[in-house]
């Protein structure tokens, strides 16, 4: 298998009541963990101390989600999407769930996309979009909503595919990475029992063929993620980082 040309990274959302309880605690954790990358999911909270912190510990910011365009001013959330130390800003949620499920709606949700990716390129960063299983389960003749959706997007707008939720929504996932190719430019990869609202596992402990995905989007970003865990987090994000790792350098 063909290794990412990226570190692996870690959407921080995974330990977020961890941060909340002990954000330089949990970040210091991970570092000893080895990650060397972090995806944010909230630049505006205290987005000077948060570099800081990832500086001392030989961490950076491979991306950020920025649900916070929706409700603040989009200068003050480019500065700190700026300030945490990335160009990547990614829209992940926040638009109406029907809009996926009409070719107006798609119109609508390209045009809100493309317009914030207008404001974010006067500051010099990109946006992407992140799914779920509702862009992926509407079917336009055959392809998914977000199929149709990346049709409509502006070229610099990127897409960061959550590969549990596509399978979830019912994509052959590595197929749909193909039909994508070049536009995916970061993958949550993240394992569990392939259904909706039951927990997640450490990658390589569940249904999903993390292989065959990897292999589909080879210059894509690892992100490592788990929206809920029924074991301990940490060890799960190491078990996770171990068997990413192994399995790209083709020993897991």
């Amino acid at each position: 298998m063909t290794a990412s040309p990226y570190p692996l990274s870690i959407q921080l959302y995974t330990l977020r009541d961890q941060i909340a309880a002990d954000r330089d605690g949990t970040l210091t954790r991970l570092a000893e963990i080895g990650y060397r990358q972090v995806e944010a999911y909230d630049p505006t909270a205290d987005p000077a101390g948060f570099r800081k912190l990832l500086d001392d510990l030989g961490v950076t910011v491979s991306s950020t989600h920025a649900y916070a365009l929706f409700d603040r001013d989009a200068g003050e959330v480019f500065d700190a999407v700026a300030t945490v130390g990335t160009d990547l800003a990614i829209i992940p949620g926040g638009i109406e769930h029907e809009w996926f499920t009409t070719a107006d709606g798609l119109g609508r949700a390209a045009d809100l996309l493309n317009g914030f990716a207008e404001k974010a390129a006067a500051h010099g960063i990109r946006i992407g979009y992140h799914n779920h299983w509702w862009e992926i389960e509407p079917r336009f003749e055959g392809r998914t909503a977000l199929e149709v959706l990346a049709d409509q997007l502006a070229p610099e707008v990127f897409l960061e595919v959550d590969t549990y939720w596509a399978q979830v929504g019912g994509a052959d996932v590595p197929e749909l990475l193909g039909t994508l190719g070049d536009r995916v430019r970061a993958l949550h990869v993240k394992d569990g029992p392939g259904v909706k609202e039951q927990p997640h596992t450490a990658a390589g402990q569940g249904v999903i063929d993390i292989p065959s995905i990897l292999a589909a989007a080879p210059n894509a970003q690892r992100i490592v993620e788990l929206d809920s865990c029924a074991t301990d987090i940490f060890d799960a994000v190491a078990e996770s980082r171990s068997y990413l790792v192994g399995l790209e350098a083709g020993l897991a």
